[in-house]
């Protein structure tokens, strides 16, 4: 439902005491976001743009609306507005060299017998982690798009991934990728936006994105090899973590690996199969100790 009123936001802005108590109620309610007292002032920020967009005049209209007939559709606009979408090519690289020297052998074993691949971007923002991923894999793999490797992106945000399945980003984006990496994964847009560039096709072959609440059911069948999930736990409460590391953990194949944020660390009581081999990394172990990716029968696992 969208409300339209004369005005645009004047006056008093300031978000009340009760005010940030509901929507940071509704938030964590319907995407497991935490916002403490201290995040007041970043709430309001953020939400501010959707008063303006609505045209309404301050955060006592908007509440009413988030408490209204139809507010599902607002509300989930207001979580998509609260949503850290920070990303950048190839971030916190050391994930990356593990990738691609470490793991990517075992994944052209497996693929080159037969076997499928299944990676998942959880959070992908805007597509920069899910294509770093693909470049990762394609540099040390060309004839990957000749195999059943496939790599799977979501994020509960619909607008960031409008983004990501377009490959398009400004010529500032990639900066920090290195010369060779741009020349043979990046081509300017043929679009009329000055200084932007696209994604190669058969990059973007290799990712699909779709939409995800990770504190929802996951409409997914099979297993992953590999799951990047950087930089979005963090956000959520304890008990929610602890919720989300154990359902990585089963849906891991054994030897499976998980990338965590920098700030972010898996408690063992949670998933203890998850084993660190490294700053931020994890693999998954078998009862008996097992570290490599085992050999699987060629059963789909599909997801989403």
């Amino acid at each position: 439902m969208t409300r339209t009123l004369s005005k645009p936001v004047t006056g008093n802005t300031a978000m009340s005491k009760d005010q940030f108590l509901l929507v940071s109620k509704l938030a964590k309610q319907n995407a497991g976001l935490m916002f403490p007292d201290t995040k007041a002032s970043l709430v309001s920020s953020r939400l501010l743009k959707r008063l303006r967009i609505l045209k309404l005049q301050n955060f006592e209209q908007y509440c009413d609306l988030l408490c209204g007939y139809n507010a599902e559709e607002e509300i989930h606009n207001m979580v998509a507005a609260l949503t850290t979408n920070i990303s950048s090519f190839f971030r916190e690289k050391h994930h990356f060299e593990t990738l691609g020297k470490e793991i990517l052998p075992t994944i052209i074993e497996h693929a080159t017998k037969g076997g499928k691949i299944r990676i998942w971007s959880a959070g992908c923002s805007v597509g920069m982690e899910a294509y770093s991923i693909a470049m990762t894999i394609h540099e040390g793999f060309p004839e990957v798009g000749n195999y059943d490797v496939k790599i799977l992106a979501t994020d509960i945000d619909p607008n960031v991934l409008e983004i990501a399945r377009l490959g398009e980003y400004q010529v500032g984006d990639i900066t920090n990728v290195s010369e060779a990496y741009r020349d043979r994964y990046f081509r300017p847009s043929q679009t009329e936006t000055k200084n932007s560039i696209r994604v190669v096709s058969e990059i973007q072959n290799l990712v699909s994105f779709k939409q995800l609440n990770l504190i929802e059911n996951w409409p997914i069948k099979g297993q992953f090899d590999i799951i990047f999930c950087r930089n979005t736990v963090i956000y959520f409460d304890e008990g929610t973590q602890k919720k989300l590391w154990s359902r990585f953990q089963n849906i891991l194949h054994e030897g499976g690996w998980l990338f965590v944020g920098h700030s972010e660390r898996v408690q063992e009581n949670s998933a203890p199969l998850l084993k660190s081999r490294g700053m931020t990394i994890y693999q998954k172990s078998s009862e008996t100790g097992e570290k490599q990716l085992r050999p699987r029968s060629t059963e789909e696992s599909q997801c989403l």
